[in-house]
């Protein structure tokens, strides 16, 4: 590359040098002075004329008083004699042999190879410079070599069923002769389905790290360019590659952005994209077992793919990578948090717990983000407190204490997570709370976490009228503390969540006695050319006004038990309302505490900021009661 570059940079001093000469050269004919022959001839005998330079017919020279001058002479045999006797200096040149120099070949073709290398720039920004300017055919695949920071399955966590269905792989590339012997063929492809960062590209290079063999990656993007033919001419290149260095396994990262079904869309699709499409299951279905060659891809949109490249003979074995479960996601902590000190109070088992459907680059964005925070604080070690912070800052969003908030405001937003709360304790099928806040986070003002015990992979219908009801706690709050007119718009949120949640319940779930356990579908809509277009109705009007009633019937019911635990909970409110006020944020332990006792015991923030740094936790908690002077607005 830097012989690249030195040689670009001669070429550039080389053609301004060039130009120099030529536009001097110029600038200096210009100023000449042509003359006939026969005003040379009396400049002359005058005297005027200082030296002259003679090439065959060609005479140039200057005056006494500098002037340039050029003329054409006839063949005078008598010429340089004149010049004697008037004392002119006289120089003589060959002739031109008619043939340029090299200089003046590069200037004069300059502008045209200027314009070559202008096209060659631009074609290999197009194509991606590989192989030079005529190159983009040839496949961008990198080969990843990993003698160092080799990734194995030890590195992989969380995901033991998916590692499961890859172990074959690794043993097929390792000793191939033994599922050939008893006539075995190992499957040709294995595509890796799941949500963004479940960690499907990690697998795959642990896949290639335990087998020992190259480890081609390439994106799904990388094969689609403007020119038709490009992606498919790239997709043989590639598993040439493959051919040559079998055993080896091949990685397609985003496989949906080629894959998707052909014919779909406006127009029938994008021609190049259905080439490069029918080439993969050409060279798919074409290589076998012998050649070594196995092809993993990952994407999260399987539902796009086309369905010729799922049958078996191509990607034959589906591996599903999901979210991890409590278990993973512990597994996962552990791995991550290899890499940092952590004090004793860490409990890797709460994280776990505190963090459901979270994927694997999730858990691990929360132990960097705990340990920027400790680094933030001067900290030795990492501590839990920089876990929850880390965790509240992914879940809910950065603290924005630099918003002011009123008195009033402050109240109003404290009561009515109050409520949110008090719901929440006397909903026996509610999840439990794990943190209270008004402290706004995100687009929110204040919030109240629920954290499950474990994880859901079903809802009850108990389940869901309980969240209902937790929902419709802040505005009820807000209605019998502060009034109806003072009611504000933080409850749409809320509103959204519970009128979502008793839509489906109706027409998805089959939760209404009226309309029984059948599905209704909704009024859809689709776009075209960039306009919203209203879809047909799928069920008649007299069907729509009977699920709008049910809907309404549910969010009303729930509406009215969270009024009914307010109004008999009303001191509960009133106590948790004054703490948030006065500690901003309360624990789901503290709110327990605080009904319970009436104050709350939390350690000395001093105590805690000195014992930060120390591998031995110290005792530094103070009893702090409730301000009495806290006093809530009248019921309206």
């Amino acid at each position: 590359m830097n012989i690249r570059n030195l040689a670009l940079w001669l070429f550039i001093a080389l053609i301004v040098f060039g130009l120099f000469n030529l536009f001097s050269t110029n600038s200096t004919e210009r100023n000449s002075i042509n003359l006939t022959y026969s005003q040379f001839l009396d400049e002359v005998e005058i005297g005027s004329v200082k030296d002259v330079v003679i090439k065959g017919n060609n005479i140039s020279g200057a005056f006494d008083d500098g002037r340039q001058f050029k003329t054409y002479a006839a063949n005078d045999p008598t010429l340089v004699e004149r010049l004697n006797d008037r004392g002119v200096n006289i120089s003589a040149a060959p002739l031109d042999d008619g043939y340029p120099s090299i200089l003046g070949i590069l200037i004069s073709w300059f502008p045209m190879l200027l314009l070559i290398g202008v096209w060659i720039f631009f074609m290999r920004q197009m194509q991606g410079g590989r192989g030079g300017a005529m190159g983009f055919g040839r496949s961008k695949a990198k080969l990843l070599t990993e003698n160092k920071n080799k990734v194995t399955f030890n590195d992989v966590a969380g995901i033991d069923e998916a590692k499961e269905e890859l172990v074959e792989i690794v043993e097929f590339l390792k000793d191939p002769r033994k599922f050939q012997k008893l006539g075995g063929r190992i499957p040709k492809g294995a595509l890796l389905i799941g949500p963004p960062g479940t960690g499907k590209t990690l697998l795959a290079r642990a896949v290639a790290g335990e087998a020992g063999v190259p480890f081609f990656t390439i994106s799904g993007s990388d094969f689609v360019e403007m020119f038709v033919g490009v992606g498919a001419s790239r997709v043989r290149d590639m598993f040439e590659q493959g051919r040559r260095n079998a055993p080896c396994i091949i990685f397609i990262d985003e496989i949906d952005a080629v894959g998707r079904s052909r014919g779909a869309g406006l127009g029938g699709g994008n021609d190049e994209r259905e080439q490069t499409l029918n080439q993969i299951l050409v060279e798919m279905d074409g290589f076998d077992t012998q050649e070594g060659i196995i092809l993993v891809a990952a994407t999260n949109r399987p539902d796009v793919l086309d369905p010729a490249l799922l049958r078996p003979g191509r990607f034959d074995r589906q591996v599903v990578v999901p979210n991890p479960d409590i278990i993973g996601r512990e597994a996962i902590l552990k791995v991550h948090t290899k890499k940092i000190s952590m004090a004793p109070d860490v409990d890797i088992r709460t994280i776990a717990r505190g963090t459901p459907g979270f994927s694997g680059a999730d858990l691990a964005n929360i132990v960097n983000e705990s340990a920027l925070l400790a680094a933030r604080k001067n900290k030795k070690i990492v501590t839990m407190v920089d876990f929850e912070e880390a965790k509240d800052k992914v879940m809910m969003g950065s603290e924005r204490r630099s918003l002011v908030m009123s008195q009033d405001e402050k109240e109003l937003t404290a009561y009515h997570e109050g409520g949110h709360a008090i719901v929440t304790l006397n909903q026996p099928a509610s999840d439990p709370i794990h943190k209270a806040t008004i402290i706004p986070r995100g687009r929110a003002l204040g919030m109240v976490m629920r954290l499950p015990e474990r994880d859901q992979l079903s809802m009850s219908r108990e389940k869901m009228l309980a969240d209902i009801t937790v929902a419709m706690g802040g505005r009820v709050a807000e209605e019998i503390i502060f009034g109806d007119e003072k009611v504000t718009s933080g409850a749409s949120s809320d509103i959204e969540m519970a009128t979502k949640m008793a839509r489906n319940m109706v027409t998805k779930y089959g939760m209404s006695d009226k309309l029984g356990t059948i599905q209704y579908g909704e009024n859809e809509e689709e776009v075209f050319l960039g306009r919203s277009v209203q879809k047909h109705q799928n069920v008649s009007e007299e069907t729509a006004k009977v699920i709008d009633s049910e809907i309404r019937g549910i969010v009303d019911t729930c509406y009215e038990n969270a009024r009914k635990i307010l109004k008999d909970k009303i001191n509960d409110l009133h106590a948790i309302a004054k703490g948030l006020i006065e500690y901003e944020t309360l624990s789901g332990d503290e709110i327990i505490e605080l009904l319970r006792d009436g104050k709350i015991s939390r350690p000395d923030p001093e105590v805690e900021i000195k014992n930060a740094g120390s591998s031995v936790p110290k005792s530094g908690k103070t009893s702090s009661p409730i301000s009495p002077d806290l006093k809530p607005k009248p019921t309206g």
